[in-house]
This record gives structure tokens, sequence and C-alpha cells, in this order.
């Protein structure tokens, strides 16, 4: 069997990369930092036309067509790119609330557990949880206005996402009841490709500066430590990758859960490995080394933490057998 990508696969891919790159530049990303993050309604929009949000949505309802394969394909490249908003829920939302699939409205998601939501101020949507064996539900309107009202806004370690904790309503219900079911495994699925896309990138920045870096009369990257950072950011990379894809093609609650494990470990261990590469500049704000662990570290706690996805994998192994059960003495 093929696990290969195809050609059309590929070619979305780079053109998903050429696409951010021209309306994303670094740039653009850093005058969303100095701004404090926050959704840019012309970007979303963009996002949009180019098909982000209704790429899984059927072509007679206006969408692309698509799968979840592609879909990671394309969060993949958002991770790359430190994109910002609430592009998850926002994928998730088209074909459930109006303008969604188009750009036209910006839907964030409310997971419970005392979990803050990300970007609430700017959103015309937040998907919240139906309850015990229902599907979630989109609150706008009136209903959205009366939710907002009682969100505070928390500091937040990642400069392009805002943050409100909510008190009331879904602020004490377990992740779990926040988002049921389907919903809640493809959001941890495309969050872990958009981790994937940051361990990606932050392995070439090391590369790149490495091979470029010169200390005692050599390059930086001639020297055995640094060589093997690389190499472990590269071998934390890959698994995930194949883990993250496979994950894609099967749609099985397990393998997205050790997909977004994997993910989550390459992601914020290569963001730092990356940042000690780049030594005391990494440090620096104008670096954007430190975007992607500060990126990193607050995706690891979104829709599927480590401690939960480590639960649904316990899960699936059974019940643990003692290796021995005789009653003779050994000796």
């Amino acid at each position: 069997m093929d696990f290969q990508l195809s050609d059309d696969q590929r070619a979305l891919r780079s053109g998903m990369r050429d696409l951010l790159g021209a309306v994303f530049d670094r740039d653009r990303m850093r005058a969303a930092v100095e701004r404090g993050g926050g959704v840019d309604r012309g970007l979303w929009r963009e996002l949009g036309a180019a098909g982000f949000f209704a790429l899984r949505l059927p072509e007679e309802a206006g969408g692309v067509g698509l799968g979840l394969p592609e879909a990671v394909l394309l969060f993949e490249e958002a991770g790359r790119a430190l994109l910002p908003g609430p592009l998850v829920a926002t994928h998730l939302a088209a074909g459930r609330v109006k303008g969604a699939a188009e750009g036209e409205a910006v839907v964030t998601v409310a997971e419970g557990g005392g979990r803050p939501v990300a970007d609430l101020g700017g959103a015309d949507a937040v998907l919240v949880g139906g309850g015990a064996g229902q599907g979630p539900e989109a609150l706008t309107g009136e209903e959205l206005e009366a939710f907002v009202a009682g969100a505070v806004p928390v500091r937040s370690m990642d400069p392009l996402t805002r943050l409100h904790r909510v008190e009331g309503r879904s602020a004490g219900a377990g992740a779990s009841e926040a988002y049921p079911g389907a919903l809640r495994r493809e959001g941890a699925l495309l969050t872990a490709a958009e981790q994937l896309g940051s361990a990606a990138r932050t392995t070439e920045m090391a590369v790149q500066h490495a091979g470029a870096r010169e200390q005692f009369g050599s390059l930086i990257g001639s020297f055995q430590a640094v060589k093997h950072l690389c190499a472990d950011m590269l071998a934390r990379t890959e698994p995930a990758r194949s883990a993250v894809y496979a994950a894609a093609v099967t749609g099985d609650p397990v393998e997205i859960a050790a997909a977004k494990l994997l993910a989550d470990e390459a992601a914020v261990r290569n963001a730092r490995d990356c940042l000690q590469i780049h030594g005391g500049m990494g440090f620096t704000w104008e670096a954007d080394v430190h975007l992607h662990l500060k990126r990193a570290w607050l995706r690891a706690a979104r829709w599927l933490t480590a401690a939960e996805a480590e639960e649904v994998l316990a899960a699936d192994l059974g019940p643990v057998r003692p290796l021995y059960s005789g009653s003779a003495a050994v000796g």
C-alpha cells in the first residue's frame, strides 16, 4: 500500500504555502505581534476564498469536497507560518455557522474545564457543548452577547492569541462534555497538524542558522553538540508526521491521541532546541523562535491535552495482566 502524497495533495500543500507566503509573510506576522494578536478579517476572507474553511464541505454545498488528509496538509502549513486565529474552530464550523465556510464569520470554541477561550472578542459565533449525548451548539446573536458579557481577558503566553476566561455556561464542564465525539477528535488532529508544521519549521530554522553562524572561526553546524540537537529535532518531527498523516487516513480515536501526543512533544521540544541553537539572539523579542515555542505551549493545552491523550491510549490497552500467574516459588 502506497502512503506517499499524491500529486494533487502535493500541489495543494505547495499552493497553500505560496498563498501564506503572499498574504502572511514575516512583516505581516510581526505587525500582528505588535498589535497584540486578534483576527485579521481581510486575511480571514482571503483564506475563505482559497477554500481553507470549506475544504471538506461537499461541492454541492459550495465546498471543495476533499477530506481530512487534505485538511491536515493545509493546517500543517498554517502551523508552519504561525497563522493566528481560531482556524480549527472556524474550519469545523463550516456548514454549521453561516459565513464560516467563506471566511465571513469567525468562529471560536469554548472547550470547558476552565480553559480560556481564544479570540472571543472578535468572534461571530462560539461553539459550546450541547449537553450529554448532544452535538455542539453554536452561539450567535443575543446568546453570544450574553456569553461574551461574562468573559474576562486573561494574559496569553502567545502574543498572537488573545484569551478570555468565561464564568458560567460550560466553564465548569469537562473537555469531553464541551465538544463530544468526532468534533473533538478532528479538532485535536488538526491542532496536531499545526504542531507538526511548527516542528518542521523550527527544524529548518535551526539548520539554517547552524549553517550560517560562526563561532571560534567555524560554523556552529560543525560542532557535534549542535549536530545532535538538529538530528534530534528531525527524529521527533518525522515520527510525528507519520502519526498525524496515518490518523488523518484512519480517523481512529486512539491514533489521533497518539498523533497529538507526538506532535505536541515535537513542537515544544523542537522550539526549545531551536532556541538553544540560536543562542543569545534566540531569546530576543526580534527573533521568531520564541513565537513558535509559545504557540506550541498553547496548542498543547487545546482540544486534547497530554493527560487526556494518555488516558485514551491507556484505555485502549485494556486490563493489565500479570506476567506470571502460577504459585510456584522461583529459585
